[in-house]
Formats: C-alpha cells, sequence, structure tokens
C-alpha cells in the first residue's frame, strides 16, 4: 500500500459534500412548507391587537353599569370585540359601533358588586379569543 496515494487521494470527498448539502436543502424545505400546510404561519402574523381600555364603574344602583372606553393604541372593529363579565356572563347595553378608536366608549349595564369585566379580542381569522383588558368593580 502506497501512503503517499492515500494522502493525496481525495475523489470522494465531492460526492459526501453533495449528499449532505441535498439532506440540508431537503430538511430544511419540508420544515418550510410544514408550516404553511398545517397553518401555523398565519398563526404567527395573527396576534392580538394592542390597546388599552379603561373602565369607569357606576355601582349607586344594583345592578351597576360600567363605561368602558379606548384609551389609545391600534384601531379596533367592533365585531371584533366583546365585554363580558365573570363566567360569561352578558352584560346589557348596545357596545361599541363600527371602528373603535381612542376616545371611543361603550356603557354595559347589569354589571354586579365585585364582578370581573373583561373586553375579549376574536381573531377573525380563526376564531380564538384573547383578553385584552380586565377590572373589577368595587364591592
Amino acid at each position: 500500500m502506497n501512503v503517499k496515494q492515500l494522502l493525496t487521494d481525495d475523489r470522494a470527498v465531492s460526492p459526501v459534500i453533495g449528499v449532505i448539502l441535498m439532506v440540508a436543502i431537503t430538511v430544511i424545505l419540508a420544515a418550510v412548507i410544514g408550516t404553511f400546510v398545517l397553518g401555523l404561519g398565519d398563526q404567527v402574523s395573527e396576534s392580538a391587537p394592542q390597546a388599552s381600555f379603561s373602565f369607569d364603574f357606576n355601582m349607586t344602583n344594583s345592578p351597576g353599569n360600567v363605561t368602558i372606553t379606548h384609551e389609545g393604541g391600534e384601531t379596533l372593529e367592533s365585531g371584533n370585540i366583546n365585554a363580558t363579565g365573570d363566567e360569561g356572563s352578558g352584560l346589557t347595553g348596545t357596545g361599541f359601533t363600527s371602528t373603535i378608536q381612542a376616545g371611543d366608549s361603550a356603557t354595559y349595564g347589569d354589571v354586579q358588586n365585585g364582578e370581573t369585566i373583561r373586553v375579549i379580542w376574536t381573531n377573525p381569522a380563526g376564531g380564538s379569543t384573547n383578553t385584552i383588558a380586565r377590572a373589577t368593580a368595587p364591592q
């Protein structure tokens, strides 16, 4: 056996590197395609909007009412916004109308003492929901 020939022989290097590159490209393509086929790509861009709300409770009568005001942040579509009480109890009132911009408010009734009121955003693309604001009525 000639040792000098073994050290200078590089015939197998190119096919091995080619196979490794092809496997890497295949794995990357499979991951990208799989993400979009399973619908995970759409969920990445659909996150809850950034908006702040204030709650003004009027509990002089029982049950009382709450005025929810959009203080700032993103403009929201009223069809994607809902206000609920504890355990999903229904609040009375017309709610927000059309688009909700900073300064817009809505008044809801049937608020009980100590009840937590939540502003819930529903994702129009997938129906998932996020609580974007909450406050508890005084006792």
